[in-house]
């Protein structure tokens, strides 16, 4: 298997229709608008979430095509996320990137409207598919929607913020990241098993969950440990911030070299979980080792 390769080919995919959201109402009176949202959708990136939905249908049923438009609706979801993670009342994070955030260079309230724009637009993709069925679509949309709400995004950056200002335990900071950063992961699998045309068996959906889960917490981590080691050259936006604002991180609360440690035992985890589900799991394994060892 040429990991690259079949990345790049993954990514190819995401980028062409990506490229192609927006532009039919760019004449209308909400251009500005349609510009934001356009500016943070194309802002580059690694692309991990959908390239998961693609790859975990391909997984099953050997294609990646059916999955295409829940793959840009996730990528859409998440990167409302970003616009609102990154807004002053928030993270108050000037770059992304390496590029101004999107109320940096659009001002804060048409960045709010941007992201809320996505997300509407997320669920749209999802609801409208013609790739796969209306009752899959049906499914999606559900899966997606507990994945930003109460017990998703929303939830894990409520706690995020509420709990500021005081010393968290490694307890309180996986359930942060568990509904935070794992909660969007986790979706982005099983919506590839979503969209395939083979069904999955019950075992192969936990294992999708199971994947994301420790991929998830391995993925906060080793993004702690690179707030602290990397450069912002590298990272794209400014490193150390977390210490600056005393915000509770894996690295503070048990050092680099414990967690490179639980990142390498997380990966294992993940890895072991589809392994034992599905026939040919070796992307997916390969994905989890290059996030673990991820320079930005």
């Amino acid at each position: 298997m040429d990991f690259e390769r079949e990345y790049r080919e993954a990514l190819a995919l995401v980028e062409g229709e990506l490229r192609g959201c927006f532009i039919e109402d760019m004449d209308g009176p909400h251009r500005e608008l349609l510009e934001a949202m356009r500016y943070s959708l194309l802002a580059g990136g690694k692309r991990v979430r959908p390239v998961l939905t693609l790859k975990f249908c391909q997984a099953l049923c050997g294609e990646m095509a059916p999955a295409l438009d829940y793959a840009c609706g996730v990528e859409m979801l998440h990167t409302y996320s970003l616009i609102h993670d990154d807004l002053p009342c928030m993270d108050d994070d000037n770059l992304r990137r390496g590029k101004p955030t999107c109320h940096v260079k659009y001002g804060e309230w048409l960045a709010l409207l941007a992201g809320d724009a996505l997300q509407a637009a997320a669920f749209e993709r999802l609801a409208e598919s013609g790739r796969t069925t209306p009752a899959a679509n049906g499914k999606a949309c559900a899966v997606l929607a507990r994945a930003v709400g109460r017990s998703g995004m929303c939830g894990g950056q409520y706690l995020d913020i509420k709990w500021e200002g005081r010393a968290l335990d490694g307890d309180e900071l996986r359930r942060i990241d568990a509904w935070k950063t794992g909660a969007l992961l986790e979706a982005a699998c099983l919506l590839g098993l979503t969209a395939s045309p083979a069904e999955p068996s019950s075992a192969q959906w936990e294992a999708a969950r199971r994947y994301a889960q420790e991929l998830g917490m391995a993925f906060q981590i080793r993004d702690d440990m690179l707030d602290v080691e990397s450069t912002e050259e590298e990272l794209g936006k400014p490193i150390g911030s977390d210490a600056q604002n005393g915000k509770n991180t894996y690295a503070a609360l048990y050092g680099l070299e414990k967690c490179g440690e639980l990142v390498a035992s997380l990966t294992e985890k993940a890895k072991e979980s589809v392994r034992e589900a599905f026939e040919s799991p070796e992307f997916l394994c390969a994905l989890a080792d290059s996030l673990a060892k991820r320079k930005n």
